[in-house]
């Protein structure tokens, strides 16, 4: 009993000592991570995925690097994976924008013994091929889908989809699950729009003006959407063409509260980025990891919470 009362505040000295240097670790960001999508720097869609990012590092004290090709250049992308599994970090978070293109060197991370987490593009079969923990994303066919379903019912049978970004293999799933919905032929119906807005705008009146029986659109994100919606305007098609598109902004907002478009499909990119640090720090931490994949979406955007999602966009939604 006397020795337990000699050593009790020693005791309670290493316990305090313990904590201390606990906390120290647990608040230095001693983690490094490197997030790689295939963004182009035009895109604004990924504003959102960079407020998540952000939040969720100072939230978890790690440090993440942003990084994509400024054009959204495959090729550039791929250049900048290899880099970064070069320099060896803590752990990598990447978008398959590429299936093929990217496998080779993310494999070498795996190899290496890089974690990796996938998000964003690309499908849950590939990321586990890749040796991710896991994918975090939208399965983007059934997205587009679940988008045809809809128009299916409001009496869509011939529609144009319009691709900004025809060269990510998954943008070309959006639209045929969307064709295989309504039952349409895809190769009829989708168009290389290019990103470049008064192209796309010229392209998409054209389009509309050679094949006058159309009566839906699915519009991939912003790029597309917005040269589409002047496009609509123009032509008078307001409310006489079903008109959808993927993502949302401050203009898709406001056309659908306008009545312009029928509904925006928001994979919720802020889940996708703030998820992904979050999860790759408790693993390189803790060892600890979901066992599963996470679907962000699809979440249908239409007037009935448009006014939840308009004080929220451009932040996290």
């Amino acid at each position: 009993m006397y020795l337990f009362k000699r050593t009790r505040p020693l005791l309670a000295f290493v316990i305090l000592f313990l904590h201390m240097a606990f906390a120290f670790h647990a608040s230095a960001a001693d983690e490094r991570f490197i997030m790689i999508t295939h963004a182009p720097d035009s895109d604004p869609w990924w504003n959102v995925m960079k407020n998540a990012v952000k939040e969720a590092s100072e939230k978890m004290n790690v440090e993440v690097s942003y990084q994509n090709p400024a054009s959204g250049d495959i090729t550039d992308m791929a250049r900048i994976v290899e880099q970064s599994v070069a320099s060896n970090p803590d752990g990598i978070i990447v978008t398959i924008a590429d299936y093929d293109v990217l496998k080779p060197t993310l494999l070498k991370a795996a190899k290496k013994g890089i974690p990796l987490i996938t998000i964003n593009s690309g499908t849950e079969q590939q990321s586990r091929e890749l040796g991710a923990l896991m994918h975090i994303g939208q399965p983007e066919y059934d997205a587009g889908f679940a988008a045809g379903k809809r128009a299916l019912l409001a009496g869509v049978d011939r529609f144009l989809c319009v691709n900004h970004y025809i060269t990510n293999p998954v943008s070309v799933d959006r639209c045929r699950g969307y064709a295989d919905a309504i039952n349409a032929d895809l190769q009829k119906s989708m168009i290389d729009a290019s990103e470049d807005p008064v192209r796309i705008e010229a392209k998409v009146q054209s389009y509309l003006r050679r094949h006058p029986q159309i009566n839906g659109i699915l519009a991939l994100g912003p790029t597309s959407a917005s040269p589409t919606i002047r496009v609509v305007e123009k032509m008078r098609l307001g409310g006489k063409v079903h008109f959808s598109t993927f993502d949302v902004s401050e203009d898709i907002a406001q056309n659908i509260d306008a009545g312009v478009i029928a509904f925006a499909l928001d994979q919720q990119p802020y889940l996708q980025g703030f998820m992904a640090v979050t999860s790759m720090t408790l693993y390189v931490r803790y060892g600890l990891s979901p066992r599963n994949n996470m679907h962000t979406g699809p979440a249908f955007i239409t007037k009935d919470n448009l006014k939840t999602i308009k004080q929220l966009s451009g932040t996290v939604r």
